[in-house]
């Protein structure tokens, strides 16, 4: 899953285009401290309430390598159902969609690096939904990432076809 090497934190925050995608990132930045990354739980429900509608978070299980559901959005919830929870991660992407997003949170959430694309973000049928989006690495003990935070923005559309999802113009960050 190659990419443009953006740099640092400074520089992934800069580059976000959407104002509630760049508040998210900040929200975790401040609640990682002087951590290398923040747990789930440190980010407070009400500053993330604005955004809620945008968030999905999996967790990373680094013995079996796999994800599955945490949290989920109203956008994601639309899509995924009301089980999102626990769910595992390929109950929601066809079969080569899923080697790829499981590929990109594997390298987010062990590198660790904070992740952004832009352009065409998933594909309903033959209609492509175009955004951005971003995905930040979770810890528990603040340096082991065991999950991973993300936010999709984008115009919905009906989401009434398979979902494919699309991951360009990407780029990563040292954290």
């Amino acid at each position: 899953m190659n990419g443009v090497a953006g740099g640092n934190f400074e520089e992934f925050l800069l580059r976000i285009e959407s104002p509630a995608l760049r508040a998210v990132a900040q929200h975790w930045h401040e609640a990682r401290r002087t951590r290398r990354m923040p747990a789930l739980a440190d980010l407070p429900p009400p500053a993330l309430a604005p955004y809620a509608k945008f968030l999905w978070s999996f967790a990373y299980d680094p013995k079996t390598g796999q994800f599955t559901g945490r949290l989920a959005g109203d956008r994601w919830s639309k899509w995924a159902g009301k089980d999102f929870h626990g769910r595992p991660l390929k109950d929601f992407h066809s079969a080569s969609s899923y080697r790829e997003s499981r590929e990109l949170l594997t390298r987010i959430v062990t590198t660790p690096q904070a992740f952004r694309s832009s352009g065409r973000l998933f594909a309903v049928d033959d209609f492509a939904v175009t955004g951005e989006r971003i995905v930040l690495p979770l810890a528990t003990d603040g340096k082991t990432g065991d999950g991973v935070l993300g936010a999709s923005h984008y115009v919905s559309p009906p989401l009434l076809g398979q979902l494919e999802m699309i991951h360009e113009n990407i780029e990563w960050y040292a954290i």
